[in-house]
């Protein structure tokens, strides 16, 4: 996959502003929907973890998929005593094969779409793993505000061409692809998923530099990120919505 050339740079931004906003509030996002007593997750392009490893201290059995044999190793040394986690290590087009269908009661899916041209076989897998009544936490890039980030950051002919198309330069240096609510939603409906509620993530941090270290205020930055996310118009121009999507009937594609 075309993320696997910027994995150090990825590495080097753990533990950033832009990381911990991104991660802290797509938990607390989650938070909400999640079910009550324990139950059976897989985290696909699951990463160093972080959301793996919250969703295990919360006492649910967690498989984390990636396609990095050194960010499952960060993953894993991440694993408490008593956390329910097992690793795979294997791409994102495989999920037919290593899994049943209806194995699982949520799936996540975070900042992986954004690396595939098509996303209509990802989505399809992501589908087919789900019981009836699952959920499924899918995180993207924002289409729809795509051009904000050049913006904000100056970047004028980078801006104008990201109003009319879905394709741009992520700031890995890696060749990426937005998705828009609305034809999102439409997609995921093929699949028997029904968008149940969605949000933003990162409406004013998304600029920062990359190695802008957390700040002291972080808690009142985290509220307002978190009021913002889920605020019109604010979520609407956030740099990644955060869909919350629930498997309504069982999809046969």
């Amino acid at each position: 996959m075309r993320f696997s050339g910027a994995e150090d740079k990825w590495r080097a931004r753990l533990g950033t502003l832009r990381d911990v906003v991104r991660q802290d509030l797509v938990t607390r996002q989650l938070a909400e929907h999640l079910p009550k007593s324990p139950c059976h997750v897989l985290d696909v392009g699951s990463g160093q973890g972080t959301q793996a490893l919250r969703m295990a201290a919360r006492g649910h059995h967690v498989i984390a998929l990636d396609a990095s044999r050194d960010l499952l190793r960060l993953l894993e040394a991440g694993i408490q005593p008593g956390m329910a986690v097992r690793t795979v290590q294997a791409e994102a087009e495989r999920l037919g094969e290593l899994f049943e269908p209806g194995s699982f009661d949520v799936v996540l899916c975070h900042g992986l779409l954004m690396y595939f041209d098509d996303p209509g076989p990802l989505l399809a897998d992501l589908a087919r793993l789900l019981t009836s009544g699952g959920m499924l936490s899918l995180l993207v890039r924002n289409g729809d505000a795509l051009a904000m980030r050049p913006g904000l950051m100056g970047a004028w002919p980078e801006a104008l061409r990201a109003f009319e198309g879905d394709h741009y330069v992520n700031r890995l240096g890696v060749q990426a692809r937005a998705d828009r609510l609305g034809e999102l939603t439409r997609r995921l409906a093929v699949h028997g998923l029904k968008v149940r509620e969605w949000y933003g993530v990162r409406v004013f941090c998304d600029a920062v530099p990359d190695d802008e270290p957390v700040p002291d205020d972080l808690e009142e930055l985290l509220a307002a990120e978190e009021r913002a996310g889920r605020t019109d118009p604010y979520r609407r121009v956030a740099a990644l919505t955060h869909l919350i999507c629930e498997k309504t009937y069982i999809s046969h594609t």
